[in-house]
């Protein structure tokens, strides 16, 4: 486990380096007790399952009823004899929050209790270094972790302001959490300028794309709801898949075919409740894949309970809004519908009409999927009725790339041609037309 100056372990290193070696080696594996602040009873869950991706295991949990969390402690004070015996009891050597808390909030609480205190946004941010595979990827999170550990340095450096000279003079505390600042505030101009870079490269691919006028379908959904595999299933891709929380943090783009016509199919990150600032703005040129896209696939986990799926859509719903793509065209898709039985689908048909029922494990609903999906691009593609002469047969494999099926029949005068072609690329076929037509028949 990594070190820093101050003694504290090293923040950006990953989820072993955070929490200890509980990935690593198992057996030295932390045990956390988590914690809440609501009015309301909270759902805990989500918490859980985070600290079981970052190999951390759950002693307990301790929820306060009140209507905020105390800016100072993030428990009241009344509360906090109650946490330290409850850590006791459990035999906990560490404490998660459900919420991201202040830098003094961390400070405070930790000093009352004794133990190391994390918060969600750091579990996500180390659950994240610890998956990030491409070199894209690991520069989001790597600037997603500095703008959150950059407001939290002066905690870090506590044990050198003593050495201060007094009111008004500047110690050598002062000057190290100067210097860290501005190293930190370097770094992260860097990786924004890289990712930059990324971004415009992206932009590029994403232009070649839309000059071959290729419709493109965007994944996006909570995270383990199971779009890898549903990625996998629709385009025969092999796409690794594993039972924790963000396995995929890097956008993969794999074609299909419906009806002879090639689609692009693209898995995203996964989103999550109160998904950390910090991620949403780091992973912003990944996400501009939804952004971008024909037509959203809004995946989700059918075999959730109806109160927890109700949540799991709507953060959804939220970060695609945070990114501009609010207005995008969307299909719900409940995915891991082999869990259920004959009654909840028939509530999920209820709540959900016009969602398609789907399990990307058996295969079941896919074609109805496909339909689906053929039928949203249907509205985008114009009827032609063509002549090409023979020797455009360049032309008439371009056709079959971007019509799919046509239906053609060879004459004397060459290969007479129906076929449904994207608006955007009909211009580029309108000198072949048949006696002028524009499509007004139904075509192929």
């Amino acid at each position: 486990m990594e070190k820093g100056r101050n003694g504290r372990t090293a923040p950006t290193r990953g989820a072993a380096s955070r929490y200890g070696d509980g990935i690593r080696n198992p057996r030295a594996r932390q045990r956390a007790l988590c914690i809440a602040v609501s009015p309301d009873e909270p759902d805990l869950s989500e918490l859980r399952e985070l600290l079981r991706t970052a190999g951390v295991a759950v002693a307990g949990e301790l929820v306060q009823r009140r209507r905020r969390p105390d800016p100072d402690r993030y428990f009241g004070k009344g509360k906090l004899a109650e946490l330290k015996q409850a850590i006791k009891d459990a035999d906990a050597n560490l404490v998660a929050a459900d919420d991201e808390l202040l830098p003094r909030q961390e400070r405070n609480l930790e000093e009352a209790i004794g133990v190391p205190v994390i918060d969600r946004t750091a579990i996500i941010l180390d659950i994240f270094a610890d998956h990030a595979a491409s070199a894209e990827g690991k520069l989001q999170v790597e600037l997603a972790q500095l703008e959150y550990n950059l407001a939290r340095m002066r905690g870090l450096w506590t044990h050198l302001e003593r050495l201060g000279g007094g009111i008004g003079t500047r110690g050598p505390g002062e000057s190290q959490i100067e210097t860290d600042r501005r190293l930190a505030r370097d770094r992260i101009a860097a990786l924004k300028r890289r990712l930059e870079h990324t971004k415009a490269t992206r932009g590029v691919m994403r232009r070649e794309r839309e000059r071959a006028h290729l419709p493109t379908v965007a994944l996006a959904g909570y995270t383990n709801a199971g779009k890898s595999t549903l990625l996998g299933a629709l385009t025969g891709a092999s796409a690794g898949v594993r039972d924790r929380l963000f396995h995929t943090l890097d956008p993969t783009t794999r074609a299909f075919e419906i009806g002879g016509r090639q689609y692009l199919l693209t898995d995203t990150v996964g989103f999550i409740r109160k998904l950390p600032h910090q991620l949403v703005e780091a992973f912003s040129a990944t996400l501009e894949e939804a952004l971008f896209a024909d037509l959203i696939l809004h995946v989700a986990d059918a075999s959730a309970p109806e109160e927890e799926l109700v949540q799991m859509l709507a953060a959804v719903e939220d970060v695609l809004a945070e990114i501009g793509a609010a207005e995008r065209p969307r299909l719900l898709v409940l995915n891991k519908v082999d869990l259920l039985d004959e009654e909840r689908r028939r509530a999920l048909r209820f709540r959900h009409p016009r969602a398609v029922q789907v399990s990307a494990q058996t295969g079941e609903g896919l074609a109805e999927l496909r339909e689906r999906i053929e039928g949203r691009f249907l509205g985008m593609l114009r009827p032609m009725e063509l002549l090409l002469p023979y020797e455009e047969g360049g032309r008439l494999s371009e056709l079959h790339e971007l019509a799919g099926e046509v239906e053609r029949e060879d004459t004397a005068e060459g290969v007479r041609v129906r076929a449904r072609v994207p608006v955007g690329v009909a211009p580029r076929f309108e000198r072949f037309s048949v006696n002028g037509s524009d499509g007004d028949d139904d075509g192929a």
